[in-house]
């Protein structure tokens, strides 16, 4: 045992690594139902491992923080810009009272039960989810004319006090938005979805090497014996009025095959592809004829490709008046997805720029169609470094300038300037897809790892003093932390529903997204049984993560005062 805290103690880079292990091992344990988290096991375990008294170098937090922060707002880069135009004002408007209502909730609280500033940017950091308020006070904190050991005790209370108030206000939260929000605006969270059920897509439950068995889409072949589709070429069987979009991919007579080109004129007993929703294969399939099998005839190539919206001409519009402009036949919208999160493919959908749409279809004219809507995003295990780092770097350097109003020199920090040079990377990314590109496993591991070993070494850094400052301010902090996690979504509720008479739907999700709690929009879902509420997530999601990131030096001004 004395070797391996020597050897912890002489390479701290072990320990880091021993504590994101142990951290994720205990992020995964089950309660029933709720989990701690990866974030906060990493806190614990390094609180844990902490005990030891082992010293990280400071620059080990500095450089994964800073990693976490640019992705973060690559992430939510375009829909940070989205909510500067206004059809998005109202969700701003939602996001903005509730952030404003979670600093003031959180320095009232402080300064009324005399807590410290550590403790009070823990209680900010922990009561509304936001791990980056961490890193963001702890540096302001670092600034304060004060001696050496009282700052490092005040930092070192901020991840006592967020380890209290996070378990408390996330899992409050979880269950508040679902159970208790419909209650704050007198409905019924499954009826008001229902409204809207009839146009909701179906949920996927896809994962990786595991797919759905119900297709929206399918091919399928079908011999002509309806009288009114005889003598008649591909082209005017399209061209034919209905309810749906069906397409004929091609045919055959006899031994020929013949296709949207060919001006063969369809007879009886002919075969025919056809590409349709499942639904309509299996309502209307027989109108054409008895379905065959013919695979020849079936061996058609199709395509299934991710392209990022970037055409100004489709920014807005609805999925509805895509689908009538036919912008490219036989291609059909499997996924839509805004900064990582799924949304409902119905027809009053309207796309942003930077949405990624799931295409699939005959390989042409799904090729016509990227050309059309942007840019063609596929798969790739490489990272643009270079677009990384020298973001990165770029927003540090702008991050160090300061300003000073009322006599307080106010800065963003080098790694506020990452988050914020993340969100100008990400717009461009959005709008310009060809370079920047960051997969989806390396977004992963810059944005989980990355936030866990900062948390990790927070801990380590913590751990000594953990114990004690749980002890005097444990039990009172975790009440405060209840309250302060709740009013200012309570506020956020009322405030949407009866002042900007928004969807009770998009209510909830936008406090979800304001609070940066994707948990909390999952259960929203589930509770409503409908993807409606992430149509409100996403752009208070890129407003709350800024703000309440942001609140972190202000917090550290004021009570400073």
């Amino acid at each position: 045992m004395d070797f391996v805290v020597a050897a912890l103690r002489n390479n701290p880079e072990l320990a880091v690594f021993l504590t994101v292990a142990l951290g994720f091992l205990i992020g995964k344990l089950k309660f029933g139902s709720f989990s701690l988290g990866v974030v906060v096991g990493c806190l614990l375990a390094g609180v844990l491992v902490g005990q030891l008294d082992i010293k990280v170098p400071t620059v080990v937090k500095a450089v994964f923080f800073d990693l976490f922060l640019f992705t973060t707002g690559y992430k939510v880069g375009p829909q940070f810009f989205r909510a500067l135009k206004k059809d998005a004002l109202p969700q701003v408007a939602l996001t903005v009272v509730l952030c404003v209502t979670c600093l003031l909730t959180a320095l009232t609280f402080a300064k009324l039960l005399n807590y410290d500033i550590g403790t009070a940017a823990g209680l900010l950091a922990g009561a509304f989810s936001e791990s980056t308020v961490i890193g963001t006070a702890g540096e302001a904190i670092q600034r304060l004319d004060l001696p050496q050991a009282e700052r490092t005790a005040l930092v070192n209370n901020i991840p006592v006090a967020y380890a209290v108030t996070y378990l408390i206000g996330t899992a409050a939260l979880v269950w508040f938005l679902p159970k208790v929000g419909p209650k704050l605006m007198g409905i019924d969270l499954r009826e008001a979805a229902m409204a809207t059920r009839s146009e909701k897509a179906a949920t996927s439950t896809e994962s990786e090497g595991i797919v759905s068995a119900a297709r929206l889409f399918d091919v399928r072949a079908y011999r002509v014996e309806n009288p009114a589709l005889l003598d008649k070429t591909i082209a005017e069987l399209e061209a034919m009025p209905k309810q749906s979009r069906v397409f004929v991919l091609r045919g055959r007579s006899g031994d020929t095959l013949f296709d949207l080109a060919s001006p063969h004129r369809i007879r009886a007993g002919d075969i025919i592809a056809v590409m349709a929703r499942f639904e309509v294969h299996a309502a209307r399939g027989d109108v054409i004829g008895p379905e065959v099998s013919d695979p020849e005839l079936l061996d058609i190539p199709l395509e299934a490709l991710d392209v990022i919206v970037t055409s100004r001409q489709l920014d807005g519009r609805s999925l509805a008046e895509l689908a009538e402009d036919q912008l490219a036949r036989g291609v059909f919208l499997a996924k839509l997805t805004r900064s990582g999160i799924a949304m409902p493919v119905i027809p009053s959908t309207r796309l942003n720029r930077g949405d990624v749409l799931s295409l699939m279809g005959p390989m042409a004219e799904v090729e016509r169609a990227a050309a059309v809507i942007g840019y063609p995003d596929r798969r790739t295990a490489a990272t643009d470094m270079v677009f990384v780092g020298l973001g990165i770097f770029l927003g540090g350097l702008f991050g160090l300038l300061s300003v000073v109003v009322l006599g307080i020199p106010l800065t963003l920090t080098a790694s506020g300037g990452a988050l914020f040079m993340g969100l100008v990377f990400g717009w461009l990314r959005s709008a310009y897809p060809f370079f920047g590109r960051i997969p989806e496993p390396a977004i992963w591991i810059f944005d989980t790892v990355g936030l866990c070993v900062f948390i990790g070494v927070v801990g380590l850094g913590a751990g000594p003093s953990f114990v004690a400052g749980l002890k005097a301010t444990g039990i009172s902090l975790a009440a405060v932390g209840l309250v302060s996690a709740l009013l200012p979504h309570v506020v956020g509720i009322l405030f949407g529903r009866y002042v900007l008479r928004m969807d009770p739907l998009i209510v909830l999700g936008a406090c979800a997204g304001a609070g940066t709690i994707t948990a909390a929009l999952r259960a929203v879902q589930d509770e409503a049984q409908s993807s409606i509420p992430a149509l409100g997530y996403t752009v208070p999601y890129a407003i709350g993560n800024i703000l309440l990131t942001a609140w972190g030096p202000v917090l550290v001004a004021l009570m400073s005062l």
